[in-house]
């Protein structure tokens, strides 16, 4: 038996005024930009990217001299070109597939330099500040270093500016920016902020910016639900029996044999992929009545939602890779799916956006502790395929053109309608 996908509701379309203003904006801001800054969560690396800016940052490179065939290689080096991506809330995945998601990354996206971070470690913000003046130090006779920093809504852009400021300059500085839990607080471009004196580093905060349209399907209904766990998208859109289902099998996903949620249960609970189930379990454990002795299911899914997001997804983080995977193989009720060659695969992952099988000769390699190198390629390998896979859908998705909102879709309509009345109105005239 596998581990199996819970239904999900279509996406919700949340696209405010403020993010098409800067959406369309991007493209003059970024003839005065010198440094774009992407940030990311780590949980979401990939579904936290938004594609609809992707073309205008692709077009700023090709104007800075970047080569479209090379990614790597610069044709005209004029002055400063750099996009960093960083993946922010480092502390929030586990330690063993970050480098070989660094490595994954560099073998797909070249042209991206991949820097994860957490503003709670210091060590990360000075890594970041320094690469930022390593830039700028790299170019003399560019007199001050732009920054421009996005990312989709909630990510921590301006909790990160705030340590980096505080990290470049000497002394008390004032917290420069709000930040909020709640995505959507910051709707308008910000004034310069100064990240270094010497050599002079300036950056931009930006509003987060949300994909016009999630997508169709269930590659687009699941996108939603990720944003909805990580509060990338307006709170209220998801009810939280759903996020619950969809984070119950995302940790059974991250850690089969024991998932990070069993911390919640009694001493004994064995793993479950049943959301109902579990929640019952949940409710009774907490004491979490109703009028008429009936649980309270939906106050249960409201509380491990809350739980996740507050300290279940570091002790998730805090886990080693699952090397005892292999016993379940052995077991006739373990989350198993056989493969078409007959052998059986175990489904894990990591992060909410790589999932994979291991077979148990993959397993066996990777419990070899002498072989560690092993493992980590084994994982960068897996995780190519599912960037690859990414990519491939991406693009399949930019060019359909049905792959729209109802609103967008009203939208190009009405726009259409407007241009032959207007064709209409200058024959008549002639």
């Amino acid at each position: 038996m596998h581990i199996p996908l819970p239904l999900l509701p279509v996406p919700p379309s949340w696209f405010p005024g403020h993010m098409m203003k800067f959406t369309r904006m991007l493209p003059s801001l970024l003839t005065r930009t010198d440094v774009v800054i992407e940030i990311r969560d780590s949980r979401l690396p990939l579904t936290s990217i938004n594609r609809s800016l992707e073309g205008a940052l692709r077009k700023w490179r090709l104007e800075r001299g970047w080569d479209a065939n090379d990614p790597t290689r610069r044709i005209v080096d004029a002055g400063p070109c750099e996009r960093l991506v960083v993946l922010n809330k480092r502390d929030l995945v586990p330690e063993w597939g970050m480098e070989p998601f660094r490595l994954a990354m560099a073998r797909k996206c070249p042209e991206q330099q991949v820097i994860f971070a957490s503003w709670q470690r210091p060590r990360d913000i000075r890594n970041l500040s320094k690469t930022l003046v390593d830039v700028a130090h790299k170019y003399p006779h560019t007199p001050e270093l732009n920054v421009l920093v996005i990312g989709m809504p909630n990510v921590g852009k301006s909790t990160l500016l705030n340590a980096l400021r505080n990290m470049g300059i000497k002394g008390k500085t004032p917290k420069a920016f709000r930040t909020s839990a709640q995505p959507g607080l910051t709707q308008a471009l910000s004034t310069r902020l100064k990240l270094s004196i010497d050599p002079l580093v300036y950056a931009f905060d930006t509003p987060g910016v949300m994909l016009p349209f999630l997508g169709q399907g269930a590659r687009g209904a699941e996108r939603g639900v990720k944003l909805a766990l990580i509060a990338g998208i307006k709170e209220g859109m998801y009810d939280n029996e759903t996020l619950a289902s969809y984070l119950l099998y995302r940790l059974n996903v991250l850690n089969p044999i024991s998932p990070a949620y069993l911390s919640l249960l009694p001493q004994g609970t064995q793993p479950t992929i049943d959301a109902g189930e579990f929640l019952t379990k949940l409710a009774r454990r907490m004491g979490m009545v109703k009028r008429g002795a009936e649980l309270d299911i939906s106050r249960a899914a409201a509380y491990f939602v809350r739980w996740w997001r507050e300290e279940g997804g570091l002790l998730t983080a805090s886990s080693d890779f699952p090397l005892e995977m292999g016993r379940l193989l052995n077991e006739d009720d373990g989350p198993t799916i056989d493969s078409e060659d007959g052998s059986r695969n175990v489904t894990h992952g990591w992060g909410f956006d790589f999932q994979w099988q291991l077979s148990y000769k993959e397993l066996a390699a990777a419990a070899d502790k002498d072989k560690s190198s092993i493992m980590d390629s084994l994982i960068q390998r897996k995780m190519e395929d599912c960037i690859e896979q990414y990519l491939i859908d991406s693009e399949r998705e930019d060019r359909d053109e049905s792959n729209i909102s109802a609103t967008q879709r009203k939208k190009q309509l009405s726009m259409e309608e407007k241009a032959r009345r207007r064709q209409k109105y200058a024959k008549a005239k002639r």
